[in-house]
């Protein structure tokens, strides 16, 4: 006759793996958000905020604090090969 008990050894392994899978997951995610909880609800506005940061900086969610622009900003245009 089973014991109750015995289902909690394939409960803990289930419970650790899904704990890990998630941890693993939201680990991704912020390495490739340079350390940032991913972003929602992107609007246009913050579409051409972040495409001006990859110019700026090389990198979607990089920001910089200097006052001037690089000079080559001046010629990496975004609405080089846009259909607007």
């Amino acid at each position: 006759m089973p014991v109750p008990w015995e289902a909690l050894i394939p409960f803990g392994l289930l419970t650790t793996m899904f704990g890990a899978a998630g941890t693993l997951m939201n680990v991704s995610a912020r390495a490739q958000n340079q350390g940032k909880p991913p972003r929602y609800h992107i609007d246009e506005w913050d579409e051409m905020m972040m495409e001006r940061d990859r110019r700026l900086t090389g990198h979607v969610r990089g920001q910089t604090s200097d006052t001037q622009a690089p000079p080559e900003f001046k010629s990496n245009s975004a609405w080089v090969g846009k259909n607007y």
